[in-house]
């Protein structure tokens, strides 16, 4: 029984570190491939042992050292700053929905769910942010709309708290006189480590990720985001190359512009810092989605 047990482990083990390689392979693609000469892409297509190897690619990345470095700050700041702040909001309305006994709940879970179903549409959200908010061209246009509650964030939360936090610690916590808002930093939130962690993940990469809110509320470039400084350069490189009223001596710069490993350069350093930071949270990760997704 043993022998077999053992032999199961081993094909098991097998199967998901076949598994695993399958999805490191992608990530090795993409680095080799922007390490590799333009030319060499574009005769012989991509390959894990390019014919020749170039870093043409991040020295033209390296050109543009300040704006990347300054877009890099802008990303990192709103990434820490609006995943703090959505989590923080977040919780707060989980922790109450969460309670059985709080008047008309049902009322506001249908409101929350609702939110998943319809929005407001781009222009009325453009003028509110524009107009009544006036974030336009400020830090905060690249923060707030990411801070609108995310309703599926919300009801995993709820349903985290409404399976994991004993109702008794609750109750004994109010018999002896401690406030709901007392109950909530100092018995929910401690026990609730693996959803805040699977929320703030999720917040984190959408901040991170984000191009959009840039793309819409900011034009100074002071105030782009890594995503979109990147996707600015990229456009500029396509726009050059497309430009036929370029002189010869131009058109000749231009043709030597790392192009196809460019864009395998912008997501290399657009992806590394993320697949540093997800094994600190993979734990808390998988055991928040485990128990947050079960129904409540």
């Amino acid at each position: 029984m043993n022998t077999e047990n053992r032999a199961w482990q081993w094909i098991a083990h097998t199967i998901l570190f076949l598994f695993s390689l399958s999805c490191l392979l992608p990530f090795l693609l993409l680095i080799m491939s922007s390490i590799s000469d333009e030319k060499s892409i574009l005769q012989n297509g991509y390959s894990f042992f390019p014919k020749q190897f170039s870093l043409s690619a991040y020295e033209y990345l390296w050109e543009q050292s300040s704006l990347i470095f300054n877009a890099y700050g802008i990303t990192i700041l709103i990434t820490v700053v609006g995943t703090t702040a959505s989590l923080i909001i977040t919780s707060m309305l989980a922790y109450p929905l969460s309670r059985r006994d709080l008047p008309g709940g049902m009322f506001f879970a249908f409101l929350l769910f609702f939110t998943l179903l319809f929005n407001g549409g781009l222009v009325p959200t453009y003028l509110v942010y524009t107009q009544l908010l006036d974030i336009k061209n400020t830090i905060w246009a690249l923060i707030v709309p990411g801070l609108l509650l995310n309703g599926f964030n919300t009801l995993l939360m709820r349903t985290f708290f409404m399976t994991t936090v004993p109702v008794p610690v609750l109750e004994s916590a109010s018999i002896d006189g401690a406030s709901e808002f007392k109950m909530y930093y100092k018995i929910v939130l401690p026990l609730s480590l693996p959803i805040l962690a699977t929320v703030g993940l999720f917040q984190g990469l959408a901040y991170w990720n984000d191009w959009n809110n840039g793309l819409i509320y900011v034009t100074d470039p002071q105030l782009f985001s890594l995503q979109n400084v990147l996707n600015r350069i990229m456009s500029d490189i396509q726009f050059l190359a497309s430009n036929g009223d370029l002189s010869a001596s131009a058109g000749e710069k231009v043709a030597q512009l790392p192009s196809e490993t460019f864009r395998m350069a912008i997501a290399v350093i657009a992806v590394i810092p993320i697949l540093i930071a997800y094994p600190f949270f993979q734990k808390y990760f998988v055991r928040g989605m485990t128990i947050g997704a079960v129904k409540g």
